[in-house]
C-alpha cells in the first residue's frame, strides 16, 4: 500500500495533466474545501469513500475512485448535501462543478497521480 502525504500533485489520464492537491491526513481530509471560494484543479481525498457539502460555498463535482484509480462514479453536489458512501471507493476527487465534464472524466476511466513538477 502506498503511503500518501499532503501536498501538490498532478492527475493524469484525463484530457490533460490536472493540478491536484492531495489531502491524506485526517485533518486535511476533514477540512477539504470548507471555507474556500473555489479551487484551481482538484482535491484528492485519500483514503475516503464519501463526502458532504455542509458549510460549503459552491457546488462541486465528486468522482469516486477505486484503489487502482478507476473512476467508479461522477456526481455533482450542491452545498448542504450528504453523499452516499461508495463501498468500492478508496479515493474521492473533488473539483468545482462542471470541471470533470470539461476534463473528460467518466466511469471506467483509469487515472494516475504523480508528483507536481
Amino acid at each position: 500500500m502506498a503511503r500518501w502525504e499532503n501536498g501538490p500533485g498532478v492527475l493524469y489520464g484525463a484530457d490533460a495533466g490536472i493540478p491536484v492537491e492531495i489531502a491524506a491526513s485526517y485533518r486535511a481530509r476533514t477540512r477539504g474545501l470548507l471555507g474556500r471560494e473555489g479551487i484551481e484543479g482538484a482535491l484528492l481525498l485519500t483514503p475516503a469513500n464519501s463526502v458532504h457539502t455542509f458549510r460549503m460555498r459552491f457546488a462541486i463535482d465528486v468522482a469516486y475512485l477505486s484503489r487502482d484509480f478507476t473512476v467508479l462514479a461522477v456526481r455533482t453536489m450542491r452545498p448542504g448535501r450528504l453523499g452516499l458512501p461508495r463501498l468500492r471507493a478508496r479515493h474521492v476527487l473533488e473539483a468545482e462543478a462542471g470541471a470533470m465534464a470539461r476534463w473528460g472524466l467518466h466511469p471506467g476511466l483509469r487515472l494516475g497521480v504523480g508528483p507536481a513538477r
